[in-house]
């Protein structure tokens, strides 16, 4: 039976199925937007620009990743601070199921959490690769494909990405130019700015570009093929493996005009940049306050901040501060937000 005391007008709403399908499960514990610890990876192309982006105290050097929300295995976020600090994503999903992500979500990733959220600083270029979609990772790897996309949150004067094939070429002709390195004639390449966005749908050949410095949101998956990697070699002389064979199966050949997406900035009210079937995302640039009503969305909410500071307070009364390079979590059973801008501040909204 459920408590007497949950407000009668709300349960018809999202928020009071959510509440009713885990009140037994996490018994009367209210959930809080949570915070988690970053996960940073050093790599080869790596740069300087994570650490005091984050505002971290770390001799970490050369750090080209920082995970921010993660349910990969072996790199599972933890909660940084408040009732369920040091549990890992895995170990929420498990505790609170539908109230953290949604019951529809729960159902359909299961048990998983959806997303993945990084920041990228790519101080070299990374290797060209491409993801394959969600039937053909899950028949090799029994995985989840990997559809992401880009939000260039700064950009050097000379930085650019890759992203699609510039023209029609064939699975047979594909492999022949990675054998005598001119793929790269077969892509487009694009100088970048703060503020660029690109979608990057599973089968779509791309790369991040020296100088470029991203907020990538994808599925949770960890499936790459390595398409190309300009010869490198490590410090012991050895080139990275490429997935040719694997590759050719995974590529969409489309040959499209223009890869970058495009819209119209706009302050104080949200600017749909993605709408897929994996996620939702929008971007805000807010000068004044704002109340964010999710009271109909059978979703989790994460806010990646980049520019900026303010504070939100939930319909619980739960008040967290978000800064250029945090991000943050709400839960499923989130009603209403109130976010107040500390002059002003820039962050992407993204839920499934």
């Amino acid at each position: 039976q459920m408590p007497f005391f949950y407000p009668a007008a709300r349960r018809e709403s999202k928020n009071y199925r959510i509440f009713a399908y885990s009140y037994n499960l996490i018994n009367e514990k209210l959930m809080y937007p949570l915070k988690f610890k970053p996960i940073l990876k050093s790599t080869i192309w790596g740069g300087e620009k994570i650490i005091p982006f984050k505002q971290l105290q770390s001799d970490q050097t050369q750090v080209g990743e920082s995970w921010e929300i993660s349910d990969v295995p072996g790199d599972e976020s933890v909660v940084a601070e408040g009732a369920d600090a040091g549990k890992n994503l895995s170990q929420l999903m498990d505790e609170y199921r539908g109230a953290l992500v949604g019951q529809a979500n729960y159902e359909r990733f299961g048990g998983k959490f959806p997303l993945l959220i990084k920041f990228i600083d790519a101080q070299q270029d990374l290797s060209i690769q491409v993801h394959p979609d969600d039937k053909l990772a899950m028949q090799r790897h029994n995985s989840m494909g990997k559809t992401e996309m880009w939000y260039v949150v700064d950009a050097t004067a000379d930085a650019h990405l890759r992203s699609g094939l510039s023209k029609s070429i064939t699975p047979d002709e594909y492999a022949q130019m990675i054998a005598d390195n001119t793929i790269c004639d077969a892509l487009r390449d694009y100088s970048i700015r703060p503020g660029d966005v690109f979608f990057l749908p599973a089968g779509r050949i791309h790369s991040i570009g020296a100088g470029s410095f991203i907020a990538e949101i994808q599925q949770t998956s960890n499936v790459t093929y390595r398409i190309y990697d300009f010869n490198r070699k490590d410090k012991n002389g050895n080139t990275r493996e490429l997935h040719t064979e694997l590759s050719k199966d995974a590529i969409d050949y489309t040959v499209l005009d223009d890869y970058r997406t495009h819209y119209t900035p706009a302050q104080n009210q949200p600017v749909e940049l993605v709408s897929c079937p994996y996620f939702t995302t929008s971007v805000y640039d807010l000068t004044e306050p704002m109340t964010m009503d999710y009271t109909e969305l059978d979703s989790f909410v994460i806010y990646i901040c980049m520019q900026g500071a303010c504070t939100v307070t939930d319909n619980e009364g739960n008040t967290v501060a978000l800064r250029a390079g945090e991000s943050v979590l709400f839960p499923a059973t989130t009603g209403k937000l109130e976010v107040t801008p500390q002059g002003q501040c820039k962050f992407l909204e993204t839920y499934v």
